[in-house]
């Protein structure tokens, strides 16, 4: 498959680009632009903190039931729903569901008090070899002593990272289909996803033949979405990191046509019949 045609064009001049599309069964690659290059990504560390938890309810450290304060931490905006419920109290699953169905920045924020950003870093470098990580926390405002951003990432990663998850290769069967679970919840069929035209507030289950898991990242300069579609052929690993200087203009309409486009050859690779 050819990204050239996505990619190169004036409307997208200034933005950087990590595109990998892999076949998860044969493990070919069928298409990929700067996959080793690390770029921000927003939300998409999220993922390495619900591997964390995961891992730990499947070792007995956590259980599903106990009770999260959101109390603990100070209260963040922007993506989540937990700030705008009344309840200052939840279970911990109930916690990480948030975190995979709506990106929740408080409920985030409540985990990572919970289980520690070291570890969780400690995560990211066993799963991600190219460098991919969070750096912090969620914060409205980041000052000069704050990481500069929340989380970077790199295309070979996160489709390694998602491999991993739906084989539980190095973090087990039982963590791979937990979280894949909490990210099956996701809302944010914008991105890459949007190519598959499904309910974006319910496709757990197949729908046209296709079931798709994801999870995106969002700030003012960048757009990513990593996730594996399943279909006829196959399964597929895709992720499509983009940013761009914001002092450049606003690309972002092309940024989200080129994003669909990407998501085109998704779904070619897991509908086409000669796919593999």
């Amino acid at each position: 498959m050819d990204l050239g045609d996505l990619l190169p064009s004036d409307q997208l001049r200034g933005t950087s680009w990590g595109v990998e599309i892999r076949d998860l069964t044969t493990g070919r690659v069928h298409a990929a632009h700067r996959p080793e290059v690390l770029l921000r990504t927003a939300s998409l560390g999220k993922v390495f903190l619900l591997v964390e938890v995961a891992d730990r309810l499947a070792r007995g450290l956590l259980h599903p039931a106990q009770l999260l304060r959101r109390d603990t931490v100070a209260p963040v905006a922007d993506s989540g729903l937990w700030q705008h419920l009344r309840t200052d109290t939840l279970p911990l699953d109930d916690v990480a569901r948030l975190v995979g169905a709506v990106s929740d920045n408080w409920a985030t924020n409540v985990l990572l008090e919970e289980v520690g950003l070291a570890a969780v870093q400690q995560r990211a470098r066993t799963l991600a070899p190219g460098g991919s990580t969070l750096h912090d926390r969620v914060r409205d405002r980041r000052t000069a002593s704050d990481a500069a951003t929340l989380s970077e990432g790199c295309a070979a990663d996160w489709v390694g990272v998602l491999s991993a998850l739906a084989s539980g290769r190095g973090v087990g069967v039982e963590v791979g289909r937990t979280v894949l679970g909490w990210l099956s919840l996701g809302v944010d069929l914008s991105m890459v996803a949007s190519a598959f035209a499904l309910d974006p507030l319910a496709h757990a289950e197949p729908d046209r033949g296709l079931t798709v898991v994801n999870k995106t990242g969002t700030d003012s300069s960048l757009r990513a979405d990593v996730g594996l579609v399943t279909g006829p052929a196959g399964t597929t690993a895709y992720a499509a990191i983009c940013s761009w200087d914001p002092a450049g203009g606003d690309p972002r309409d092309a940024v989200m046509a080129t994003l669909r486009g990407i998501g085109g050859l998704v779904r070619e690779t897991v509908t086409a019949a000669g796919a593999r």
